[in-house]
């Protein structure tokens, strides 16, 4: 028997499948867009921020409406930014802690365009693009004319969506019962004395002994009853 390798029987074998490159996860639009804008684009000469009021629960689809119309009308030169708000927030249910997105302003939508003057062909182009969005209900105004925002207002809005330590959404208030759902203390039933949400710490009012005593707790550590 020959002990030369078997080199053909190996070169007939199937090729092992190719990995499939792992796929990236898309960033948030609003979060992609909101971290290009430079100082200098936040406040350019010749533009102004604006709020719209939507109807509730429209807020994205006016946003990629705007944003579609803008693309096939070539409008870029007109609206620069369309944002709705967002931030954050640490969401505690059923003992499970999860990072949710909240709308800072429901039913508005942030876009910055061209300074919008009454008569200028430029601005009514812009004005009507966006008024006729579906979901749009109008501008934030006074009378008939679009209110821009100030530089302070819109740098705060956009700080708060920068904000890196989301905030924390908690179910229950000072002076609610709550049941201690592990720990030494499980199955007790207490009262909420005090919260403090940077560290998502509860002190509750235990009845031990006759005796009311404050236990520090995780919000992971107590239900709403």
């Amino acid at each position: 028997m020959s002990n030369e390798p078997r080199t053909q029987a190996l070169s007939d074998e199937p090729a092992a499948p190719k990995r499939k490159a792992p796929v990236r996860r898309r960033k948030d639009d609003d979060i992609a867009e909101q971290e290009q804008l430079t100082d200098e684009e936040i406040t350019a000469p010749g533009r102004n921020w604006y709020f719209l009021h939507t109807y509730s629960g429209h807020e994205n689809k006016v946003r990629h409406a705007i944003k579609s119309t803008v693309e096939q009308a070539d409008a870029r030169d007109k609206i620069f930014h369309v944002v709705v708000p967002t931030e954050d927030e640490i969401e505690i249910r059923e003992g499970q802690r999860r990072t949710v997105k909240r709308k800072l302003y429901p039913g508005y939508v942030l876009v910055q365009t061209i300074t919008l003057k009454e008569g200028d062909p430029d601005s009514d182009e812009a004005w009507h693009m966006i008024r006729n969005t579906t979901g749009v209900t109008g501008f934030v105004s006074s009378g008939t004319r679009p209110v821009p925002l100030s530089p302070e207002e819109v740098s705060h809005i956009l700080r708060a969506m920068r904000m890196e330590q989301p905030r924390v959404r908690v179910g229950f208030i000072p002076g609610q019962n709550v049941r201690i759902i592990t720990g030494p203390f499980e199955d007790f039933v207490g009262t909420v004395d005090e919260i403090d949400t940077e560290k998502g710490k509860v002190k509750v009012l235990v009845n031990m002994f006759g005796r009311e005593t404050p236990v520090t707790l995780d919000f992971l550590e107590v239900e709403k009853l």
